[in-house]
């Protein structure tokens, strides 16, 4: 089997991405934490286009009184949020997740044929198998590789970490989607958890910079996770059995389903609160920066509480956090694209500002992603 230069380039980047060491790639890397599972400092990648889209269906919190004992005022003093948009009938997540990306890719002025990567991160595709070739197609991208990526509401996070490895290592741009459906996976008849989830679709287009006085748009990350407090945040295989007459007694087999959403709420509170904090700082000294030299915090769109304790923690204004949770409940993959796409659309953040960006999650999962925003708006 030979290799060309490119592809031992890229591997070694991505064993790099994912290793401790000592350096990092533009400047003198901050020492890690013991907790730390993978980070690393500058890469000379910019994101340069960011869309959104949401399905028209919205469901409130005065609708959800019809639904479980609940109230609006209950739902929006504990979680935030106002409403939710939803998938119905034969809609499909992949039809949101191209129109996201469609609008990303005509912010960055960029063709198709000029995409070289597509990541699609999503717990809950409409293909079990992975919607990101379908995207990718749907888009008329026929120069990309496309793959899926699955590491729940830490996705958008973790897929623009890999994108940027590509992108470091000979691949000129990329689009990362983080999409989910959550609401074919909530319980609705469970009054804390249904109150919670909406479906939607964001995505940024993300290209390597050239020339070596460029400066780096992705400043610095730091990916966390715990399997053993997986049991906080789950949504389970649980099939049927399914006897087929093999010869003798037969074989009895599992017809494929999965549960619905659990999750421990009160752990993933003390996590999130706990964690994201910490990741943000690491992330932070990866790229040779402190919380002063942030403009924005875009954290995961899952409770108003979480993102107001971890604002206060890192001693940051809640007039400097991106937020429009209210309006689109816990989205999962998609919440941090889909609210940075309204800030930028809006006119709130403007070109050179840096945003630190953190994602939490199932799993458990955490990560935090420090970057300049190089878009045009």
């Amino acid at each position: 089997m030979k290799f060309s230069l490119a592809s031992v380039a890229l591997l070694v980047g991505a064993v790099n991405a994912f290793t401790p060491s000592s350096n990092k790639m533009f400047g003198v890397r901050t020492k890690s934490s013991s907790l730390h599972m993978a980070g690393g400092g500058a890469m000379k990648v910019k994101p340069i286009g960011i869309g959104s889209s949401a399905p028209k269906t919205i469901i409130t919190n005065v609708d959800l009184e019809n639904v479980v004992d609940t109230s609006d005022e209950w739902i929006r003093t504990r979680t935030g949020i106002s409403e939710r948009h939803v998938l119905v009938g034969d809609e499909k997540i992949t039809d949101i997740s191209t129109e996201a990306a469609k609008n990303a890719l005509e912010m960055s002025g960029l063709d198709p044929l000029d995409i070289d990567v597509v990541i699609c991160a999503s717990s809950s595709p409409e293909d079990l198998y992975g919607d990101a070739t379908s995207i990718a197609a749907n888009l008329g991208c026929k120069n990309a590789v496309a793959f899926d990526l699955v590491a729940a509401c830490s996705g958008f996070l973790f897929g623009s970490v890999t994108a940027g490895q590509f992108l470091s290592n000979g691949q000129k741009h990329a689009i990362v989607v983080g999409s989910d459906a959550l609401s074919r996976w909530t319980d609705w008849d469970d009054r804390n958890s249904c109150i919670l989830f909406g479906d939607g679709a964001g995505a940024m287009v993300f290209s390597a910079t050239e020339g070596e006085d460029d400066e780096a748009g992705l400043l610095g990350y730091s990916m966390h996770s715990n399997g053993l407090s997986h049991d906080e945040l789950k949504c389970m295989y649980s099939g049927t059995p399914r006897p087929i007459a093999t010869p003798g007694d037969g074989t009895v087999l599992s017809s494929g389903s999965y549960s619905k959403t659990t999750m421990n709420g009160k752990e993933v509170y003390k996590f999130a609160t706990r964690e994201v904090p910490r990741v943000v700082k690491e992330a932070l000294a990866e790229a040779d920066l402190t919380v002063d030299d942030v403009d924005w915090l875009l954290l995961h769109q899952a409770n108003i509480r979480i993102m107001e304790t971890v604002a206060a923690r890192l001693k940051m204004p809640m007039e400097k956090v991106i937020t429009n949770l209210s309006k689109y409940g816990n989205t999962s993959a998609a919440s941090i694209p889909l609210a940075f796409d309204e800030a930028v659309r809006s006119g709130q953040v403007k070109k050179g500002d840096i945003v630190a960006c953190s994602g939490f999650g199932a799993g458990l999962s955490w990560g935090s992603v420090i970057f300049r925003w190089e878009g045009d708006n």
